[in-house]
């Protein structure tokens, strides 16, 4: 294998790579060390070849390092200022919905906030085979147990994120519509018609990460939570874009104090149950300004 097949051979496998260290770690910046360390050890072999599944031996070798990072990542969470929130992964919206068959769950804010109440092995269980279809015996080479431990982690993890994801989600389609009329609401200033799109124990979040304004702690409440989002924008010349938060329809804002703003819903049977609103420069910089 030439220099530059085994280029072309990481670059395929790049997205998914960056996919599973992502939804491990819940940092864009921290997903992509682990794939650039990934390529630097696949560089540093002396005989690529003698890999006889390329694909495998690249997943195995993320996932170690994401597990691994996710310790100093957990460290640094507990001395975190205010709510911490993952950081958004952010594209253009489609222009048709039926471009995406399913919302990507492997990487919803929902599914990322779950997570964070596991243990590191038993996210990555459940993240390397549950989300990603590895065997067991994959995934314990990753984790450092056995199969059976493995598979033991993975149900437990499996019933947490049960408990966690909407029962109903939406397909894009609705969950575009929502979005649509949420944005719309908050233009006009309208509490009545914010309120109907929210689910009654609706909790909105936010993550300034100590640098700016963020809701300081979870508000609950469809009227609490409408009346604490129409104070952020209602009667402000604020530019609002519509786009891919974490696989789903979301909302990118600039406020007149010129401070950015990612917006992810979590929506079920209809109505929004969760707002988490990153506003952390640090976590917004791979974000592409609203026009």
């Amino acid at each position: 294998m030439t220099r530059e097949e085994l280029v072309r051979a990481f670059e395929a496998e790049r997205p998914r790579l960056r996919r599973i260290a992502y939804a491990t770690l819940g940092s864009v910046a921290e997903a992509e060390d682990c794939v650039q360390e990934a390529w630097l050890r696949l560089r540093a072999l002396d005989d690529p070849e003698e890999i006889r599944d390329l694909q495998g031996w690249l997943v195995r070798t993320v996932g170690r390092l994401a597990l691994d990072a996710l310790g100093s990542a957990r460290a640094r969470r507990e001395r975190y200022v205010g709510t911490w929130l993952p950081e958004p992964l952010v594209g253009e919206h489609e222009a048709d919905p039926a471009d995406r068959v399913t919302l990507d769950e492997s990487v919803s804010t929902a599914l990322l906030l779950v997570l964070e109440s596991l243990s590191p092995a038993e996210r990555a269980a459940f993240l390397l085979h549950d989300v990603f279809g590895m065997t067991f015996d994959e995934v314990a080479e990753v984790v450092g147990r056995s199969p059976v431990a493995v598979r033991q982690l993975a149900s437990r993890a499996r019933r947490h994120v049960a408990e966690g994801r909407p029962r109903f989600p939406p397909s894009p389609a609705e969950q575009r519509a929502l979005v649509s009329a949420f944005a719309a609401a908050c233009r006009r200033g309208d509490l009545d018609g914010l309120v109907a799109l929210l689910a009654p124990d609706v909790v909105c979040r936010g993550d300034g990460g100590g640098k700016v304004r963020a809701v300081p702690h979870e508000v609950r409440g469809a009227e609490p939570v409408a009346r604490l989002l129409l104070s952020f924008t209602r009667g402000s010349e604020i530019d609002m874009r519509f786009a891919t938060v974490n696989g789903a329809a979301g909302l990118v804002l600039r406020a007149p104090d010129d401070v950015l703003s990612v917006a992810s819903f979590t929506v079920d049977a209809g109505r929004v149950v969760a707002v988490d609103v990153v506003r952390n420069p640090d976590k917004l910089t791979y974000v592409p300004e609203p026009r």
